[in-house]
C-alpha cells in the first residue's frame, strides 16, 4: 500500500515570492521547477536534496480557475530535531512566528509563509 508521503500542494499567489521565502528564509532546497505554460511553474522544494518528501509550490489563481474547490489550505506539521535553534533561525530570517508551546507531548510553534497561511513545527526527539 503507501509508504510514503510524495508531495504536498501548497496554493499560493505569487510562485517566486513563495520560492524566495521557502528558500532563503526557511532554508529548503529547490528540488524541482519546470514552466508549466506561460505564466507559471511546477516548483518543487524540501527540507534536503535527500529528502523524498516535497512542497509543490502552485499558483492559486491556475488551481482557482481549473477547480475552486481544491484551494482550500492544508494542515502541514513539519518536524525538527532542534526546535529552539529553527525558532530562533526563523526570526531572524522575518518569518512570522508564533510563541513556543511547551506541551507534555512535545515542543512546537507555528510561523506563517508569505502569503499568510500556517504551518506548525515540532520537535521529534
Amino acid at each position: 500500500m503507501i509508504n510514503k508521503i510524495g508531495k504536498v500542494t501548497v496554493y499560493v499567489q505569487d510562485q517566486e515570492e513563495a520560492k524566495d521565502f521557502w528558500l532563503n528564509k526557511v532554508g529548503f532546497v529547490l528540488k524541482l521547477e519546470q514552466p508549466m505554460g506561460p505564466d507559471f511553474s511546477w516548483i518543487e522544494v524540501g527540507p534536503s536534496d535527500d529528502e523524498f518528501t516535497t512542497l509543490v509550490l502552485y499558483s492559486k489563481e491556475a488551481m482557482e480557475q481549473h477547480d475552486p474547490s481544491k484551494v482550500a489550505h492544508p494542515s502541514i506539521l513539519f518536524s525538527t530535531s532542534d526546535i529552539e535553534s529553527a525558532y530562533e533561525k526563523m526570526k531572524q530570517n522575518g518569518v512570522k512566528v508564533e510563541d513556543m508551546l511547551r506541551m507534555p507531548f512535545g515542543t512546537m510553534f507555528s510561523f506563517k509563509d508569505q502569503d499568510g497561511n500556517d504551518y506548525l513545527l515540532r520537535e521529534d526527539k
